[in-house]
C-alpha cells in the first residue's frame, strides 16, 4: 500500500469578502452570492461617513446579515488591552442570527493578549494588519481564525509583498493551522488570481477589484447578443 496521501481542497473552496463599510456596495455586490462577507475597519467607516460605536455597528451587521453576508469582521479600538477587550466583546454580541460577527484585533502586543482574552470568553478573532511571517505564526499558534495581511501596503513599505505572503502561506500549510490566511489591500484583480494561482483561497477587497472580478467587456457583448437572439427567436 502506498504511503503517499492525496491532498484534498480545502472544504467550501474559496472565501472572498467585501473590503468596505459603504452599504451601497453591499447591497449591488453580496446579491451576487460571490461573497463570504464583509470585513470592516475604523478607516473604513470614517471613509464611508459611519460612526464608529457598538450600536451603528450592530446595525450594519444587521444590514450584512439580511444582504447574505456569512460573516461580517468587525474591528475592536481602544488605546490599551482593556479597551480593545470591552470593544471586542461589545461587537461580538451584535452578531444577528446566522451571520457570525468575527472580531478583529490589530497584532499588536496589547492586541495579541486582548485576542487571547477575547478567545477566552468564545469570540472568534481575526489577527490584522500582519506584516511578517512572524506575526502570523503567533496568530496560529493564538488559534485566530484568520491573520489578514496587507499586501499593497507591503509592497509600498519596499518589502515584497507577494513573497511575504506567500512565505505566510507556506507556514501554515507547513503546520497544518486552522488559521485562514485572508489576504487585504489588494488594488488589482491580477493580484487575487495570481495568489489564487499559488493556492491561496482567502481573499478581501474593494468595490473596484470587486466590480472587475465579476465583469467583463466581451462578456456584456456576448451578454447583449445571446438576448438579441432570444428576442429574435421569439422570447418575451
Amino acid at each position: 500500500m502506498s504511503n503517499e496521501t492525496t491532498k484534498k481542497p480545502k472544504p467550501g473552496g474559496p472565501r472572498l469578502f467585501l473590503d468596505s463599510a459603504d452599504t451601497a456596495t453591499w447591497e449591488r455586490l453580496l446579491p451576487t452570492g460571490v461573497f463570504h462577507g464583509v470585513t470592516t475597519n475604523p478607516l473604513l467607516l470614517e471613509r464611508a461617513g459611519v460612526r464608529c460605536d457598538v450600536p451603528t455597528l450592530a446595525a450594519l451587521a444587521r444590514r450584512a446579515a439580511v444582504l447574505g453576508a456569512r460573516e461580517i469582521h468587525l474591528q475592536a479600538w481602544g488605546d490599551d488591552e482593556d479597551a480593545l477587550v470591552r470593544t471586542g466583546e461589545a461587537l461580538a454580541a451584535t452578531a444577528p442570527g446566522a451571520t457570525a460577527v468575527l472580531v478583529k484585533v490589530p497584532a499588536t502586543v496589547p492586541g495579541f493578549r486582548a485576542a487571547a482574552r477575547l478567545k477566552a470568553t468564545g469570540c472568534t478573532i481575526t489577527l490584522t494588519a500582519v506584516y511578517n511571517p512572524g506575526q502570523l505564526l503567533a496568530a496560529a499558534a493564538l488559534g485566530a481564525a484568520y491573520a489578514a495581511p496587507y499586501l499593497g501596503r507591503l509592497d509600498d513599505a519596499g518589502r515584497d509583498g507577494h513573497a511575504t505572503v506567500s512565505a505566510m502561506h507556506e507556514i501554515l500549510k507547513g503546520t497544518g493551522a486552522v488559521t485562514r490566511l485572508l489576504v487585504a489591500s489588494l488594488r488589482g484583480v491580477e493580484h487575487v488570481t495570481e495568489l489564487a494561482r499559488r493556492g491561496l483561497d482567502t481573499f478581501t477587497f474593494g468595490p473596484e477589484v470587486a466590480a472587475a472580478l465579476v465583469t467583463d467587456d466581451l462578456t456584456d457583448e456576448a451578454a447583449a447578443a445571446f438576448l438579441a437572439a432570444a428576442r429574435r427567436a421569439g422570447a418575451d
